[in-house]
């Protein structure tokens, strides 16, 4: 092994990565399960879940589990944790990814309904799954959570308000967590700026001339390009790291 490959090792370890099947979390998923590490798919659509998992194991050998779930739904979560550790007795990294940010009109037009939904996938319940399992990790030693965040947290943009309160709120459970369940438990914040996942097909910018302009890199990321930052949080590399927000956002200003 060489030094990077030692560095970023997760050969051993289980890693839950929840909204896994697409996006920034199937790329998360692949990464942990090439540098070593069992894989659980967790997300609301089984099929795929299943189909994610089969591609992840069959292009790197490892164990991966697929697991349905609405990570907003609170009483679902214990189902979640029971099934990681039934099938692999332990979990080293919880990936706090899943999330949703649907648009309005505008802001009297936000329901309830759909403020309650997205604080309730975006900061309940990873609260509640980092609650979980933050304290069987403290028992069995040690053990890294990490939470997904958005650049809108720190420049909100009211066409995405309710997401970016509660992403903000997720950025303050990272803190508050950090020290909860330190100093065995290391927790952090990955800060996704604009990346071309399924999401941003919904974005409009037709009438922007340079729509990612105001970023240092003038463009947005390509989903891979999460996957180095991620595996930093996740693994040896960041012993020294925690209660902290990492940036991957194209240099927002």
């Amino acid at each position: 092994m060489g030094y990077a490959d030692e560095l970023f090792d997760l050969t051993g370890r289980v890693v839950l990565v929840t909204g896994g099947s697409r996006g920034l979390g199937r790329e998360i998923a692949f990464g942990a399960a090439r540098c070593g590490a069992d894989v659980v798919i967790a997300s609301r659509d089984l099929e795929s879940c299943a189909a994610t998992a089969e591609e992840i194991g069959a292009a790197t050998g490892r164990s991966v589990l697929a697991y349905q779930v609405h990570v907003g739904r609170w009483e679902q979560l214990d189902g979640l944790v029971d099934a990681v550790y039934d099938r692999f007795g332990r979990l080293d990294v919880l990936v706090n990814n899943a999330g949703m940010s649907p648009l309005y009109d505008s802001l009297p037009s936000v329901t309830e309904k759909l403020y309650d939904a997205v604080f309730n996938l975006n900061v309940k319940g990873p609260f509640r799954l980092s609650a979980l399992i933050g304290e069987r990790m403290v028992a069995d030693g040690g053990g890294v959570i990490v939470n997904v965040s958005s650049s809108g947290s720190l420049r909100p943009d009211p066409h995405m308000l309710p997401y970016a309160a509660a992403k903000a709120g997720l950025n303050t459970l990272t803190e508050g967590l950090a020290k909860a369940f330190g100093p065995t438990v290391r927790v952090n914040t990955l800060m996704a700026g604009p990346f071309l996942t399924d999401v941003s097909k919904a974005w409009d910018f037709s009438d922007v001339e340079r729509p990612f302009g105001h970023l240092a890199l003038q463009r947005a990321g390509e989903p891979v390009e999460i996957v180095g930052a991620a595996l930093f949080l996740m693994s040896d590399a960041s012993s020294f790291t925690t209660g902290s927000i990492l940036r991957a956002d194209g240099g927002l200003p």
